[in-house]
């Protein structure tokens, strides 16, 4: 049986009433089933993680990065969590008797379509990239929907030529499993935060796989190291927690 998961991250953790109706049409798609999904206050943003099989991934995806762009307001959202995107991104990994290439294909399709629909320019990364640099999702949300309303032009999406006025721009690609570990520490000293996440990440010379930053979460009064763990079979938790 072929199975894909989809891990869609959207740019609202706090209305609830929003978060079901992005839910709502991700379900709507038959034969997709919803695993999860996490809101955060402070980032401000949706974990959303569905399965499905080949013909109906991409779709429940596409209605949910549609109902999203209909509801939230890059220009009005604020929250911890970097972000370009009402949908900031859209991965599909190979589950069950699916290989990488075909979820490339499904990333690929689903982008142009976005484009095409909606109006919202799709950056391609990861497997799906057609750039070394555009690997790194880093390297195509730096500056965020702020910079990029102004400087699209110097960083062109794959499908499309302008910023989403209030959607901003989407990010698709392809991906084995990423594990998001976040640890709070007894601290509202962000310095800490920084200088840990810099210690660890393997751009400043850290560990291989692993991404990360330091956050501020304000109303718990702490500070919290997020790291992605891109590959966890090489990198793995206990290693980067010690």
């Amino acid at each position: 049986m072929k199975i894909i998961e989809c891990v869609p991250n959207f740019s609202e953790g706090r209305n609830i009433e929003n978060i079901n109706k992005i839910l709502d049409a991700i379900k709507s798609v038959e034969g997709i089933k919803v695993l999860d999904y996490e809101h955060d206050k402070d980032h401000n943003r949706t974990v959303v993680t569905f399965i499905g099989d080949p013909e109906n991934i991409g779709e429940a995806a596409f209605r949910g990065c549609k109902k999203a762009s209909e509801l939230i307001d890059l220009n009005k959202h604020r929250g911890e969590h970097p972000r370009m995107g009402a949908t900031d991104v859209i991965p599909f990994i190979p589950v069950s008797d699916v290989n990488m290439k075909e979820c490339v294909s499904i990333a690929e399709k689903l982008g142009e379509r976005i484009w095409n629909e909606i109006e919202i320019p799709v950056y391609l990364y990861e497997e799906a990239a057609k750039t070394p640099e555009r690997k790194n999702l880093a390297n195509i949300r730096k500056g965020e929907f702020e910079w990029l309303k102004e400087n699209i032009n110097k960083r062109p999406p794959d499908f499309g030529d302008r910023i989403h006025p209030t959607a901003g721009a989407t990010a698709v690609g392809a991906r084995e499993f990423l594990i998001a570990f976040n640890v709070n520490l007894a601290t509202n000293d962000l310095s800490i935060a920084r200088k840990i996440a810099k210690a660890v990440r393997f751009k400043n010379g850290g560990l291989r796989y692993v991404k990360a930053l330091g956050f501020e979460i304000k109303e718990r009064k702490i500070v919290q190291v997020s790291m992605n763990l891109t590959n966890y079979k090489k990198t793995p938790i206990y290693r980067v927690f010690e």
